[in-house]
């Protein structure tokens, strides 16, 4: 058999192949007809709801969330955590703004907000609260979030949980400016409760990563301090 005879042959039975396959298709498409055009219409309406809630009850709320924090801000900026955490009467604070506008990313800051304020004045388990329900994509932010729930287990006297967000923290995209600060807090927890191979650790790591940092200016100390506990 030539071999134009051959590529002949092979083009029909591709031809047919492809023919077979679109008319399956369409016996599907045909047989599905109502079925199809009930899914195509769902996500038409999902989609044009999604936007339309954007567009009409996320974006105005959001406007409206953000000219609202301005006073609670300015009240948190002096240091009057209680009026920036509950408003005055006239301007919501942090607390009424996270609950009347939680979708928005104002209303979700302000949870943090709060977490602070509680952390301030010594209400540890609202402050707890409070972080946990921040969530941001900022990753300083939210590793400042995280070691702020250690400080708050901390002062609780809750040393295990307190290890836990700390590490969470310190292993969180690690940045010169917090992660030395969270790693040093964590090796003073671990000599507390006798840890000196875990604090040795977190030292080291302050010394080898993070050498020009405030704490790393002052880890030799530290390390060997605890280089004696474990070898004691």
């Amino acid at each position: 058999m030539s071999q134009k005879n051959e590529k002949s042959i092979i083009d029909e039975d591709s031809f047919e192949a492809v023919e077979s396959t679109l008319t399956r298709t369409e016996r599907y498409i045909e047989e599905n007809k109502k079925s199809l055009s009930i899914i195509v219409a769902a996500i038409v309406l999902i989609i044009g709801g999604y936007l339309g809630f954007n567009k009409y009850v996320v974006e105005p709320q959001e406007e409206e969330a953000a000219s609202q924090m301005f006073m609670a801000e300015h009240y948190f900026a002096i240091d009057s955590f209680k009026v920036a955490l509950n408003g005055t009467g006239e301007y919501p604070g942090f607390l009424e703004i996270a609950d009347e506008y939680s979708i928005t990313k104002s209303g979700n800051l302000a949870n943090y907000y709060a977490g602070v304020c509680y952390l301030k004045l010594g209400q540890y388990e609202d402050a707890i609260e409070s972080f946990k329900k921040f969530n941001s994509d900022d990753e300083m932010v939210m590793t400042l979030a995280l070691s702020s729930i250690g400080d708050a287990y901390l002062e609780l006297g809750n040393t295990e949980d307190a290890i836990s967000y700390y590490k969470k923290a310190s292993e969180r995209k690690p940045n010169k400016f917090i992660t030395p600060m969270i790693l040093f807090k964590l090796g003073t927890i671990y000599e507390s409760v006798n840890n000196y191979e875990a604090a040795l650790e977190a030292y080291k790591k302050i010394q080898s990563e993070y050498p020009k940092s405030s704490e790393g200016r002052n880890i030799r100390k530290y390390v060997a301090r605890a280089k004696y506990k474990v070898n004691s």
